[in-house]
C-alpha cells in the first residue's frame, strides 16, 4: 500500500471515529435531562391488537417509553414533563377507544375496536370466572414484594409498618422492618398506604415480586415488577404461530449481528456457509433460509444477492425485537415465504433510546462500535441515526492449522437514517436511508493482494461490497373509522458485489424497486375485516461469473385479498389469495388459511395451509460454486427462466398447539408443532458427485417434515428456564435417487437458562446437534476423503452481565461461545493444494472456530 493511498486510509478512519464522537457529545448536551415516569391502567384485552393501539396512542412528543402490560393492564410512562403533560397523553389512549380508571373512551370508539379486543364484556365475565376460582386458584399463590422511600437525594430506604391490602377486602399485612411483605393472592389490586403519603392502588398478577417506591412529595412514584415476562413468547392473539423475540433475549448473547440473533433460539439453526468467506446461513423447519421470507419492518430485507452475507449486514444493537412466523403466513407479505417468516423491527425514532452506545472486542481481534441517537425533533417529527462499524485485522486466526485463514479480514460499515412524523390524527409517515460498505479478504494466513492475486503463489479471496437502500410508509388511519386505514410502503435498493476466489471471479448487480398499497376495513362489523391491496416487485441483475454474463429483469406487479373472521376471542380465521404475474414465468396463485381456536382458556391450537414460490438465485446462494474446484453444471429446463430454471414452488402445512399454565406456582408455557413442507418444483443443489455442483429442477419427490415441542418454565424466583427438542425427515430426489439432504441433522436439543441478582445476569446455553449426512468424496485420494456422516457435537455459549447506575445507565458484559471448543478440523479439502482439482471448502457441517471469549460495554440514556 502507498504512502499516499495510508494516508487517506488513516483520514477516513479518524473522520469516521471524529463523526462519532461529536454525536455522542452532542446526544449527551442534548439529552442530559430528566424524565418523569408513572405508571396507571388501561384497559384492554391482548398483547397482538390492544398493545399496539394503546402504545401508539401514548406515544407522541415528549414521550420517550410506552410498554403496556396484556397480563397486569398496567401501562409504564416515561415522558418529559417540559414537552407535555400526563392528561394529553391520557386523552390519547382514550381517543383510541381504551378505558382508564378515571376516564372512559366513547362508547362510539369503543365499539369500532375488533371485537376480540371488547375488554368491557370480557372484564365482567372475568370478574364472574375470578370468584369461582378464587379459592381454587389465588390462595395457592402468594405475592412478595418491599416499599421503599426515596428521599431528597435520590436515595432509597425502606418503610417499615406500611399498609399492604386487597381492594375490597379485609385482608392485608403490613410490611416488616426491612421493608419487605407477603400477601395471599387474593384478588387483583393491592392498596398501598402509609402515614404522610397519598394511598395507591397497584394491579398485580400472582407470584409477581414488587418494588414499590414512595417518592418525597407524598406520593406513589414507582411500581417495579420484579418478575420479568418471557424474553421470546408466542403471541396468543396472532392468527398465525408466531414467536416474538424481544430485546432482553437479544441480550443473552453478544448479537453483534443478525446472524447472532439466534444462538438462543431452538426453532432457527445458523451455520457457516463455507470455510473461508465468513458468511452464514439460517435454517427454519429443516429448510435452508432462503425459503424464510426475511423482512425488515414488512419491508424487503436482504434478497437476491444479498442472500449470502445479508444476515451480517444488520447491526444487532439496531434491533428492536423480531418476530418468527413459522408456516407461510399472510398473502400481503408477498408470495416467497415458504417455511417461514422473521420480520426485524429496527429502533424507532420516537420510543428507542436517546443514547445508545455499544462498544465490543472479541479474542479474535474482532471489534465493534455501534451508536445509536434518536431525537424528538418537534411535536410531529422525530429522528435517529444509527452507526455501525466492526473489523477484523488478525490474519492469524487458523484453529485447525490447515493454512488458511478461519475468518476473513477486513471492515463493514453501515448507517441509517431514519424520519418519523405523526400529526396525532390518523397521518402517520416513516422514511429512511442505509449505507453498507463492506470490504473481507480470506484465502491463505500468508496470501497477499498484491503479489498473489490470480497467481497460484497463495490462494485468496477479496468480497467487496456497495449498497445502498432507501424506504418509506405513509398510511392514514380515519379518525372516526379506526379499523379504516389504508397504507403504502415503497424501498428501492442499489447492490453492488465484486468478488474473486482464487482464479475464479463473481462480479454482480441488483436493483430493487418494491411497493405495497394496503386497504384495511370491516364488512358491517368488526366480526368481519378484509385487507386488500396492490403490490409490485423489480429487481434487475447482471453477474458475471467468470466469463459467463447472466443477466435478467424479473417484473412482478400483483393483487391480493385477506378476509378475517373473528366472531369472539376464542376463534380467527385469515383466509387470503394473491394473483400475480411473472414476466418470466407468468400467472401465479397464491391461496393461504390459517386459523386459530382456543378450546380453554390459554390452550391455543393453530392450522395453516399455504402455497409460497420464489426465484432462485443460484450463484448467491450457492457459496460452493465459488470455493471449491468443482464444475458448475446448469442443466437447464425453460427458456425464459432464470439460469433456465423453473421456479421454487412448494405446499406447506401446519399445526401448532401451545399452553399457558402454572408450574411451581409460577407462570409455564408449553409448544409443540409439527409442519410439512412439499415441493412442486425446486432448484437442486446436486454435490453427489464429487467434481460437480449441479443445478436442475426437481424430478420426482421432496419433502421436509418438522416436529418441535418446547417448555419454558420458572423453578426459582428469578430463574427462566428454556427446553427445546426437534425432529427433522427431509429427503429430496437425487438423480432419481430419495436421498436425506446433506448438512441437515435429524435430531437436535436445547436448553437456556437465565437468572437475574441485583444487577447481575447469567445466561446459559447447550445445544446438541446430531449427525449429519454428507455428500460423497470417496473417489478423492485418501487423504481426501470425508466420512458419510458428521458426528454430533454439543455447544455452549454463556454470558454475565452487570448492570450500573441509579437508572440503569450501563451494561458490561462478558461471555464465551462454544465452551466445548468443538470445531471441524478438517473443514477444507486438500487445503495444502488448493488449486488442485479436489479442493473444496464448501463442505461444512459444523464450527469452523473454536472456543472465543469476549467482552463488551453498552451505555444508553432513556
Amino acid at each position: 500500500m502507498s504512502g499516499y493511498h495510508l494516508v487517506n486510509l488513516i483520514n477516513m478512519k479518524l473522520m469516521r471515529y471524529i463523526l462519532i464522537a461529536y454525536f455522542i457529545l452532542t446526544a449527551v448536551s442534548l439529552f442530559a435531562q430528566n424524565d418523569t415516569t408513572v405508571t396507571f391502567k388501561v384497559f384492554g384485552v391482548c398483547a397482538a391488537y390492544c398493545k399496539p393501539r394503546i402504545e401508539t396512542a401514548a406515544k407522541g412528543r415528549g414521550v420517550n417509553a410506552a410498554v403496556w402490560n396484556a397480563d397486569t393492564k398496567m401501562l409504564m410512562l416515561s415522558f418529559d414533563p417540559s414537552k407535555t403533560t400526563l392528561e394529553k397523553i391520557q386523552n390519547r389512549i382514550v381517543d383510541a377507544g381504551h378505558d382508564l380508571e378515571n376516564k372512559k373512551a366513547d362508547n362510539a370508539v369503543y365499539k369500532a375496536l375488533p371485537a376480540c379486543c371488547y375488554y368491557r364484556q370480557m372484564q365482567s365475565m372475568n370478574d364472574i370466572k375470578n370468584a369461582a376460582d378464587t379459592s381454587s386458584t389465588q390462595n395457592n399463590s402468594t405475592i412478595k414484594g418491599v416499599v421503599l422511600e426515596e428521599d431528597k437525594k435520590g436515595s432509597f430506604k425502606p418503610l417499615s409498618n406500611a399498609t399492604i391490602a386487597w381492594l375490597g377486602t379485609n385482608k392485608g399485612t403490613i410490611t416488616d422492618s426491612n421493608g419487605v411483605f407477603t400477601i395471599q393472592h387474593y384478588g387483583e389490586r393491592l392498596i398501598v398506604s402509609y402515614t404522610g403519603y397519598k394511598t395507591d392502588t397497584i394491579t398485580v398478577l400472582p407470584s409477581e415480586d414488587l418494588r414499590i417506591v414512595l417518592a418525597n412529595g407524598n406520593v406513589l412514584k414507582e411500581v417495579k415488577v420484579l418478575t420479568t415476562g418471557a424474553s421470546t413468547y408466542i403471541s396468543s392473539g396472532d392468527v398465525v404461530n408466531t414467536s416474538v423475540i424481544t430485546q432482553r433475549e437479544l441480550f443473552k448473547a453478544a448479537c453483534c449481528n443478525l446472524s447472532e440473533s439466534f444462538e438462543t433460539n431452538p426453532s432457527v439453526d445458523v451455520s457457516y456457509n463455507d470455510a473461508v468467506t465468513g458468511s452464514k446461513q439460517i435454517q427454519l423447519l429443516g429448510l435452508a433460509g432462503i425459503y424464510t421470507q426475511l423482512t425488515v419492518e414488512n419491508l424487503p430485507g436482504p434478497r437476491g444477492l444479498a442472500t449470502s452475507l445479508g444476515l451480517n449486514s444488520i447491526p444487532g444493537t439496531w434491533i428492536e425485537s423480531m418476530q418468527l412466523s413459522k408456516g407461510t403466513g399472510s398473502v400481503a407479505n408477498g408470495f416467497e415465504s415458504i417455511a417461514g417468516q422473521i420480520n426485524v423491527e429496527l429502533k424507532k425514532p420516537a420510543n428507542s433510546e436517546r443514547l445508545y452506545a455499544n462498544v465490543y472486542e472479541n479474542d479474535f481481534g474482532k471489534t465493534e462500535i455501534n451508536l445509536n441517537v434518536s431525537q424528538q425533533v418537534s411535536k410531529k417529527w422525530s429522528t435517529a441515526l444509527l452507526l455501525h462499524d466492526d473489523f477484523l485485522n488478525n490474519k492469524n486466526l487458523d484453529f485447525n492449522h490447515d493454512g488458511f485463514r478461519d475468518l476473513p479480514t477486513g471492515n463493514l460499515f453501515t448507517a441509517a437514517n431514519r424520519w418519523s412524523f405523526d400529526n396525532a390524527k390518523g397521518l402517520m409517515s416513516q422514511f429512511g436511508i442505509k449505507i453498507l460498505k463492506d470490504e473481507r479478504t480470506g484465502g491463505q494466513i500468508n496470501y497477499n493482494a498484491s503479489t498473489d492475486k490470480f497467481t497460484t503463489n497463495n490462494y485468496g479471496l477479496a468480497i467487496n461490497t456497495k449498497r445502498i437502500e432507501a424506504f418509506g410508509k405513509l398510511g392514514y388511519v380515519f379518525p372516526q373509522k379506526k379499523y379504516k386505514s389504508i397504507g403504502l410502503q415503497v424501498s428501492a435498493f442499489n447492490h453492488q458485489q465484486n468478488s474473486y476466489f482464487g482464479f475464479t471471479t463473481y462480479n454482480a448487480h441488483q436493483q430493487n424497486f418494491y411497493s405495497n398499497l394496503i386497504y384495511q376495513s370491516i364488512i358491517n362489523t368488526t366480526i368481519h375485516k378484509f385487507r386488500t391491496g396492490l403490490s409490485f416487485v423489480y429487481d434487475k441483475y447482471d453477474e458475471l461469473f467468470d466469463s459467463n454474463n447472466y443477466k435478467r429483469t424479473e417484473i412482478v406487479p400483483g393483487a391480493f385479498f385477506e378476509y378475517t373472521y373473528t366472531p369472539s376471542a376464542k376463534f380467527n380465521l385469515v383466509a387470503g389469495i394473491r394473483e400475480d404475474h411473472n414476466n418470466l414465468y407468468g400467472w401465479f396463485t397464491t391461496p393461504r388459511l390459517n386459523i386459530r381456536y382456543e378450546p380453554v382458556k390459554g390452550t391455543a391450537v393453530r392450522v395453516s395451509i399455504g402455497r409460497g414460490q420464489r426465484t432462485a438465485n443460484i450463484f448467491a446462494e450457492n457459496n460452493s460454486v465459488f470455493v471449491s474446484s468443482r464444475i458448475v453444471n446448469i442443466i437447464s429446463s425453460s427458456q425464459n427462466g432464470a439460469y433456465g430454471l423453473h421456479p421454487e414452488v412448494a405446499w406447506n402445512k401446519g399445526i401448532s398447539i401451545d399452553r399457558k399454565f402454572r408450574l411451581f406456582n409460577r407462570t409455564a408455557s408449553a409448544d409443540i408443532d409439527f409442519y410439512r413442507n412439499d415441493f412442486i418444483n425446486q432448484v437442486i443443489v446436486d454435490l453427489e458427485n464429487t467434481r460437480q455442483i449441479k443445478f436442475y429442477n426437481l424430478q420426482g419427490k421432496s419433502y421436509s417434515n418438522s416436529f418441535q415441542t418446547e417448555l419454558s418454565f420458572i423453578p426459582l424466583s428469578k430463574l427462566n428456564v428454556r427446553l427445546a427438542y426437534r425432529l427433522f425427515d427431509v429427503k429430496t430426489t437425487y438423480d432419481s435417487v430419495l436421498l436425506q439432504k446433506p448438512f441437515t441433522a435429524k435430531n437436535r436439543g436445547f436448553a437456556n437458562l437465565d437468572y437475574e441478582l441485583s444487577g447481575w445476569k447469567f445466561d446459559y446455553t447447550i445445544s446438541y446437534t446430531a449427525r449429519k449426512r454428507l455428500p460423497p468424496t470417496e473417489i478423492n485420494p485418501v487423504q481426501y476423503q470425508r466420512p458419510a456422516y458428521s458426528p454430533a457435537y454439543v455447544l455452549i455459549n454463556a454470558q454475565v452481565t452487570k448492570t450500573f447506575g441509579k437508572n440503569n445507565l450501563f451494561d458490561v458484559y462478558v461471555g464465551a461461545e462454544n465452551l466445548t471448543n468443538f470445531y471441524q478440523h478438517n473443514a477444507i479439502i486438500a487445503a495444502d493444494e488448493p488449486f488442485s482439482e479436489y479442493f473444496d471448502a464448501s463442505l461444512i457441517w459444523g464450527p469452523i472456530t473454536g472456543r472465543m471469549f469476549y467482552a463488551g460495554l453498552r451505555f444508553k440514556i432513556k
